[in-house]
């Protein structure tokens, strides 16, 4: 058990992270999850509940011990880095809150992993997987369900939690659409045809009625679709295409930020239209090759302009 003084400085620098930085409801969980596991471990590490007045004690030998702890569980560097970040995060706002040196904590160093690069399809690729997905199912209004899903992933680069979340309020959908993303940001994202003619074939043929405030995608029974069936079908669509197991919803989401680029799109904009926070992730995101950052380079750099016309 963590003491009361220490759970209540977790519940409100939790609170903090909803309203001052617009956390989700699932990275708000990962943070009560990591930093209540960490101050459980010192409780136990040290034998007993510890006050605001001992976490602000933590030595380095006692971060070592929490990182050895945690990698005894089988825990990957990845996950181990992202515990940490939470711990940094939490120990960064308590130590200016109550006036303490963190050093122990924000410089324990985080373990180094192989960041892993999304593969985007090529825009061939990309348009099989949504001309095959029809033939993943005999019942026609499933068939137009998933293919309007993955339509809307490659067509406005939605993330797959974002599609599911759209609603019969949302019908007919129009040149754009509202966007609730991540920690609550809202963007506004342009629906090409083909996305809407998709999605109309697919309201057309629902036979559950699809109401203003329930989902927008159904299930078999009436219900909400749950996202698992959408990974299932790109499952059995890369597999009659002979794509990789990167292939995955996500990675059609991937493919419109890359395909937009490499036709020439400005990489803010598609930082705006993906809803990402920082640009390097957008950059991570995008496939983009050496060629084509040096083509990009040598077409709007002014010295290399200068060079190309001497």
């Amino acid at each position: 058990m963590i003491s009361p003084a220490a759970r209540d400085a977790l519940a409100t620098w939790l609170a903090g992270q909803k309203a001052l930085h617009g956390a989700s409801a699932n990275t708000i969980d990962a943070y009560a999850r990591d930093v209540g596991d960490f101050l459980h471990f010192m409780t136990e590490h040290h034998g007993g509940a510890q006050g605001l007045g001992a976490i602000a004690r933590i030595s380095t030998a006692d971060m070592r011990g929490w990182m050895a702890h945690i990698r005894a569980q089988d825990v990957g560097a990845r996950s181990l880095a992202r515990k940490l970040s939470a711990v940094k995060s939490f120990y960064r706002w308590l130590s200016a809150r109550e006036g303490f040196e963190a050093t122990a904590v924000l410089s324990t160093r985080a373990p180094k992993f192989q960041r892993k690069l999304p593969r985007p399809l090529s825009a061939d690729a990309a348009r099989e997987v949504i001309g095959t997905l029809e033939a993943q199912s005999l019942t026609p209004w499933i068939a137009a369900r998933d293919q309007a899903v993955v339509t809307l992933l490659y067509g406005c680069g939605l993330r797959i939690s974002e599609a599911l979340g759209l609603t019969g309020g949302d019908l007919p959908l129009g040149t754009a659409l509202r966007i609730i993303g991540k920690g609550g940001k809202e963007r506004l994202v342009p629906v090409i045809e083909p996305a809407r003619a998709a999605v109309d074939a697919y309201a057309r043929l629902c036979p559950f009625d699809i109401t203003p405030d329930g989902p927008l995608f159904l299930g078999a029974r009436g219900g909400a679709l749950n996202p698992r069936l959408i990974q299932k079908v790109m499952e059995q669509t890369r597999a009659q295409l002979g794509l990789p197991a990167t292939a995955t919803p996500h990675a059609m989401r991937h493919s419109f930020a890359t395909h937009l680029l490499n036709a020439g799109g400005d990489l803010r904009a598609i930082q705006e239209l993906l809803g990402h926070a920082s640009l390097s992730t957008t950059q991570a995101y995008t496939a983009v090759d050496t060629a084509r950052l040096m083509e990009v380079y040598a077409r709007t750099h002014p010295q290399a302009r200068d060079q190309n016309n001497g």
